[in-house]
Protein backbone atom coordinates (compact mmCIF):
# COMPACT_ATOMS: atom_id res chain seq x y z
CA UNK A 1 0.00 0.00 0.00
CA UNK A 2 1.18 3.48 -0.65
CA UNK A 3 0.52 7.13 0.01
CA UNK A 4 -1.66 7.15 -3.23
CA UNK A 5 -4.45 5.17 -1.36
CA UNK A 6 -4.89 7.55 1.76
CA UNK A 7 -7.99 8.46 0.46
CA UNK A 8 -9.54 5.06 1.27
CA UNK A 9 -7.80 4.99 4.98
CA UNK A 10 -9.98 8.12 5.74
CA UNK A 11 -13.07 6.80 4.92
CA UNK A 12 -13.60 8.26 1.34
CA UNK A 13 -14.90 6.73 -1.73
CA UNK A 14 -12.05 6.03 -3.94
CA UNK A 15 -11.29 4.10 -6.73
CA UNK A 16 -8.09 2.86 -8.75
CA UNK A 17 -8.37 3.02 -12.50
CA UNK A 18 -5.90 1.26 -14.03
CA UNK A 19 -4.27 1.47 -17.80
CA UNK A 20 -5.89 -1.69 -19.11
CA UNK A 21 -9.34 0.58 -18.59
CA UNK A 22 -10.33 -1.29 -15.69
CA UNK A 23 -11.51 0.50 -12.59
CA UNK A 24 -12.65 -0.96 -9.14
CA UNK A 25 -13.92 0.91 -5.48
CA UNK A 26 -10.96 0.20 -2.89
CA UNK A 27 -12.28 -1.87 0.03
CA UNK A 28 -10.74 0.74 2.92
CA UNK A 29 -13.54 -0.53 4.59
CA UNK A 30 -12.48 -3.95 4.86
CA UNK A 31 -8.52 -2.56 5.19
CA UNK A 32 -9.95 -0.64 8.30
CA UNK A 33 -11.62 -3.36 9.60
CA UNK A 34 -10.61 -6.45 12.22
CA UNK A 35 -8.96 -9.62 9.82
CA UNK A 36 -11.54 -11.68 8.39
CA UNK A 37 -11.58 -15.40 8.21
CA UNK A 38 -9.29 -15.51 4.92
CA UNK A 39 -6.53 -13.33 6.49
CA UNK A 40 -7.17 -15.18 10.10
CA UNK A 41 -6.14 -18.77 7.80
CA UNK A 42 -3.31 -17.42 6.69
CA UNK A 43 -1.99 -15.33 9.77
CA UNK A 44 -2.62 -18.77 12.22
CA UNK A 45 0.09 -20.38 10.02
CA UNK A 46 2.94 -17.67 11.28
CA UNK A 47 5.15 -18.22 13.60
CA UNK A 48 7.43 -15.10 12.64
CA UNK A 49 9.46 -12.80 12.56
CA UNK A 50 6.99 -11.51 10.25
CA UNK A 51 7.33 -8.13 7.88
CA UNK A 52 4.25 -7.25 6.50
CA UNK A 53 4.51 -5.10 3.34
CA UNK A 54 2.47 -2.51 2.73
CA UNK A 55 0.89 -3.21 6.21
CA UNK A 56 -2.15 -0.17 5.28
CA UNK A 57 -3.96 0.64 8.72
CA UNK A 58 -2.18 -2.21 10.57
CA UNK A 59 -5.03 -5.22 10.80
CA UNK A 60 -2.68 -7.44 10.14
CA UNK A 61 0.47 -6.43 12.11
CA UNK A 62 -1.86 -5.71 14.71
CA UNK A 63 -3.54 -9.64 14.53
CA UNK A 64 0.04 -11.18 14.71
CA UNK A 65 1.12 -9.07 17.44
CA UNK A 66 -1.60 -9.59 19.67
CA UNK A 67 -1.47 -13.37 19.22
CA UNK A 68 2.46 -12.93 20.23
CA UNK A 69 4.21 -13.11 16.79
CA UNK A 70 6.70 -11.10 16.35
CA UNK A 71 5.76 -8.48 13.33
CA UNK A 72 6.98 -5.24 11.58
CA UNK A 73 4.95 -3.25 8.97
CA UNK A 74 6.47 -1.09 6.41
CA UNK A 75 4.23 1.61 4.23
CA UNK A 76 5.11 4.24 2.38
CA UNK A 77 2.15 6.18 3.70
CA UNK A 78 2.43 8.04 6.86
CA UNK A 79 -0.81 8.11 7.54
CA UNK A 80 -0.75 4.39 7.42
CA UNK A 81 2.22 3.47 9.76
CA UNK A 82 0.46 6.03 12.29
CA UNK A 83 -2.67 3.76 12.13
CA UNK A 84 -0.95 1.14 12.21
CA UNK A 85 0.89 1.84 15.91
CA UNK A 86 -2.29 3.49 16.83
CA UNK A 87 -3.11 -0.29 17.18
CA UNK A 88 -0.59 -1.45 18.91
CA UNK A 89 1.70 -2.94 16.58
CA UNK A 90 5.48 -1.70 15.44
CA UNK A 91 5.68 -0.45 12.11
CA UNK A 92 7.86 1.91 9.70
CA UNK A 93 7.72 4.17 6.74
CA UNK A 94 9.87 2.34 4.87
CA UNK A 95 10.02 1.61 0.70
CA UNK A 96 9.98 -2.34 0.36
CA UNK A 97 13.03 -1.62 -2.28
CA UNK A 98 15.22 0.21 0.05
CA UNK A 99 17.09 -0.65 3.23
CA UNK A 100 15.46 -2.32 5.80
CA UNK A 101 15.50 -4.08 8.99
CA UNK A 102 16.63 -7.45 9.56
CA UNK A 103 17.41 -7.82 5.64
CA UNK A 104 17.66 -11.67 4.84
CA UNK A 105 16.59 -12.93 8.78
CA UNK A 106 12.81 -12.54 8.44
CA UNK A 107 11.02 -15.97 8.59
CA UNK A 108 7.52 -15.12 6.91
CA UNK A 109 6.34 -12.04 4.68
CA UNK A 110 2.63 -10.62 3.33
CA UNK A 111 1.75 -9.41 0.62
CA UNK A 112 -2.24 -9.23 0.77
CA UNK A 113 -4.71 -6.65 -0.79
CA UNK A 114 -3.18 -6.88 -4.02
CA UNK A 115 0.20 -5.74 -2.89
CA UNK A 116 1.81 -7.70 -4.85
CA UNK A 117 1.20 -4.89 -7.59
CA UNK A 118 3.40 -2.88 -5.86
CA UNK A 119 5.98 -0.88 -8.64
CA UNK A 120 4.04 -2.51 -11.34
CA UNK A 121 7.09 -5.35 -11.73
CA UNK A 122 6.29 -8.43 -9.40
CA UNK A 123 9.10 -10.06 -10.58
CA UNK A 124 11.49 -7.91 -9.19
CA UNK A 125 9.32 -7.32 -5.87
CA UNK A 126 9.50 -11.08 -5.21
CA UNK A 127 13.18 -10.91 -5.76
CA UNK A 128 13.45 -8.26 -2.86
CA UNK A 129 11.30 -10.50 -1.03
CA UNK A 130 13.29 -13.60 -1.61
CA UNK A 131 16.46 -11.27 -0.38
CA UNK A 132 14.57 -10.58 2.75
CA UNK A 133 13.32 -14.22 3.99
CA UNK A 134 16.11 -16.75 5.42
CA UNK A 135 16.24 -19.75 3.56
CA UNK A 136 13.36 -21.97 4.17
CA UNK A 137 11.51 -18.90 5.23
CA UNK A 138 7.67 -18.03 3.20
CA UNK A 139 6.02 -15.54 1.61
CA UNK A 140 2.39 -15.40 1.87
CA UNK A 141 0.91 -13.58 -1.39
CA UNK A 142 -2.77 -12.65 -2.38
CA UNK A 143 -3.16 -13.07 -6.28
CA UNK A 144 -6.09 -12.63 -8.46
CA UNK A 145 -8.06 -15.87 -9.29
CA UNK A 146 -7.33 -18.21 -11.92
CA UNK A 147 -7.45 -16.80 -15.33
CA UNK A 148 -6.35 -13.44 -14.19
CA UNK A 149 -3.01 -14.00 -16.38
CA UNK A 150 -0.49 -11.26 -15.70
CA UNK A 151 -1.16 -7.64 -16.67
CA UNK A 152 1.43 -4.58 -16.02
CA UNK A 153 1.04 -0.99 -16.26
CA UNK A 154 0.05 2.12 -14.47
CA UNK A 155 -3.02 2.80 -11.36
CA UNK A 156 -4.28 6.30 -10.27
CA UNK A 157 -6.40 6.95 -7.41
CA UNK A 158 -9.78 8.82 -8.30
CA UNK A 159 -11.57 10.03 -5.04
CA UNK A 160 -14.21 13.65 -4.61
CA UNK A 161 -10.74 15.94 -4.59
CA UNK A 162 -9.92 14.27 -8.53
CA UNK A 163 -6.71 12.54 -9.55
CA UNK A 164 -3.46 11.11 -7.56
CA UNK A 165 -0.31 11.19 -9.41
CA UNK A 166 0.03 7.72 -11.62
CA UNK A 167 2.52 4.90 -10.28
CA UNK A 168 3.37 1.67 -11.27
CA UNK A 169 0.97 -1.24 -10.63
CA UNK A 170 0.09 -4.75 -11.24
CA UNK A 171 -2.03 -8.07 -11.15
CA UNK A 172 -0.99 -11.16 -10.73
CA UNK A 173 -3.46 -14.34 -11.67
CA UNK A 174 -3.29 -17.38 -9.31
CA UNK A 175 -2.00 -19.57 -12.64
CA UNK A 176 0.89 -16.66 -13.24
CA UNK A 177 2.42 -16.66 -9.73
CA UNK A 178 4.71 -19.59 -10.22
CA UNK A 179 6.75 -18.53 -13.46
CA UNK A 180 7.41 -15.18 -11.59
CA UNK A 181 8.84 -16.50 -8.30
CA UNK A 182 12.42 -17.54 -8.91
CA UNK A 183 14.13 -19.16 -5.83
CA UNK A 184 10.70 -20.57 -4.67
CA UNK A 185 8.48 -23.15 -3.98
CA UNK A 186 4.95 -22.26 -4.84
CA UNK A 187 1.58 -23.67 -3.57
CA UNK A 188 -1.70 -22.26 -4.27
CA UNK A 189 -5.22 -22.09 -2.48
CA UNK A 190 -8.43 -20.59 -2.16
CA UNK A 191 -9.63 -19.50 1.38
CA UNK A 192 -13.02 -17.79 1.64
CA UNK A 193 -13.39 -16.99 -2.06
CA UNK A 194 -9.75 -15.24 -2.14
CA UNK A 195 -6.78 -16.76 -3.60
CA UNK A 196 -3.32 -16.61 -1.52
CA UNK A 197 0.58 -18.42 -2.93
CA UNK A 198 2.31 -19.83 -0.41
CA UNK A 199 5.90 -19.17 -1.75
CA UNK A 200 8.75 -20.86 0.24
CA UNK A 201 12.06 -19.96 -0.17
CA UNK A 202 14.81 -22.42 -1.21
CA UNK A 203 17.96 -22.45 0.28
Amino acid sequence: MSGEFDAALRGVAAMLETSDGRASALPGHRWMAAPDAADRQVLSACRGPVLDIGCGPGRLAAELTCSGVMCLGIDDSPLAVEMTLARGAVALRRDVFGPLPGDGGWQEVLLFDGNIGIGGDPAALLRRVRGLLRPGGVAWVEVEPPGAGLWRGTGVVVDSGGRGRTFGWARVGAEAIGALAAGFRTRVFEVERRWFAVLRATS
